[in-house]
């Protein structure tokens, strides 16, 4: 491309704005230059507000734009898929909020999208590109841990509000496309590998979404990994890996800080090491503007997405069923 700033739309008003919009403003490669709701109301109220010069009044007005060049999707999960189509093919980059979809062949038809209108979509897990998770891959792929054995991770919290979408079944709800997809990531990335094979329990609310979710996995050369996922207890969030040799804890590994430490423990010892990081969401974005302007590949590949998703679905077919699952 002959651009070198980016003009980005935010694709409705939804919260995680809150959080992407600084890193937008904080770029060099990136302006955001509009944003779009079903009320011409709140996109109007939105836009005063955050400062954005252009209000849309519709979904449809913002892809059409000309000038938007990479379309923000933080739409209810059931959306995702659709929109994010919906956008590649009105000639749009996305990054599209995790779950990218919920199901393969929905990725699948992103995928196929992407390809047809040379665009790029990438799935907006922030702490893939927080220099903390390098420094963990780092670490277990220099040996310090030994071999590889165990992962555990959990993220978590309380949930009670009324009428939240992530309590509707037919939006993607349930905690584990919520939250519980971020350890499922986490243990993926860390193995570099594919589970063999998943079991998972639920705790099943009362509209019918997994109020907790708890997951094993086992990969290949014996790793395995745990995870918990949960509306209904309160905030945790941690990530350990333990070797033949020691064991790596992660206090913050899924919405790492500027100035964090991770502990590593050997033989009754613990090691305090700090990570320097960076806003956590100017990642994603600069990893954007690499792919779009510089023709790099994103950091979370299509293909990378689509295993996550597989996984998932994989998993929640186990708590169904009550067996085992082979990927």
């Amino acid at each position: 491309m002959s651009k070198t700033v980016l003009n980005w739309g935010l694709l409705s008003t939804a919260r995680i704005n809150r959080a992407l919009i600084p890193a937008l403003r904080a770029s060099k490669r990136s302006h955001l230059l509009a944003v779009a709701s079903r009320s011409a109301d709140s996109a109007d109220a939105y836009a005063r507000e955050w400062r954005i010069p252009r209000a849309h009044h519709s979904y449809e007005a913002l892809l059409v734009d000309p000038e938007i060049d990479i379309v923000y999707n933080p739409l209810p999960n059931h959306l995702h898929a659709e929109w994010t189509i919906k956008a590649v093919e009105a000639g749009k980059h996305v990054l599209c909020e995790k779950p990218l979809a919920l199901s393969v062949d929905e990725v699948d038809a992103i995928a196929a999208a992407a390809h047809k209108h040379g665009r790029v979509v990438a799935e907006a897990f922030m702490y893939r590109h927080h220099p903390q998770t390098d420094k963990i891959r780092e670490i277990v792929q220099s040996g310090t841990l030994g071999e590889l054995k165990l992962l555990r991770g959990s993220f978590a919290f309380f949930l009670d509000r009324e009428g939240d979408i992530r309590f509707d079944p037919a939006m993607g709800g349930g905690s584990i496309w919520d939250v519980g997809c971020y350890p499922i990531s986490y243990m993926r990335t860390i193995v570099e590998a594919e589970p063999l094979e998943v079991f998972g329990w639920q705790a099943v609310g009362p509209t019918g979404i997994d109020v907790s979710f708890f997951g094993q996995l086992r990969f290949g050369d014996d790793i395995y990994g745990q995870f918990d996922s949960s509306f209904v207890t309160p905030f945790h969030s941690r990530m350990e890996l333990v070797g033949s040799e020691a064991t790596l804890i992660v206090p913050k590994p899924f919405k790492p800080g500027l100035d964090d430490e991770v502990f590593l423990v050997r033989d009754g010892k613990t090691e305090a090491i700090e990570v320097k990081g960076i806003d956590l969401y100017s990642g994603e974005v600069e990893d954007m503007a690499d792919a779009v302007l510089l023709g790099k590949h994103p950091r979370i590949s299509l293909q990378d997405s689509r295993a996550n998703v597989a996984t998932i679905k994989a998993l929640l077919e186990s708590a169904n069923k009550g067996v085992a699952v082979r990927l």
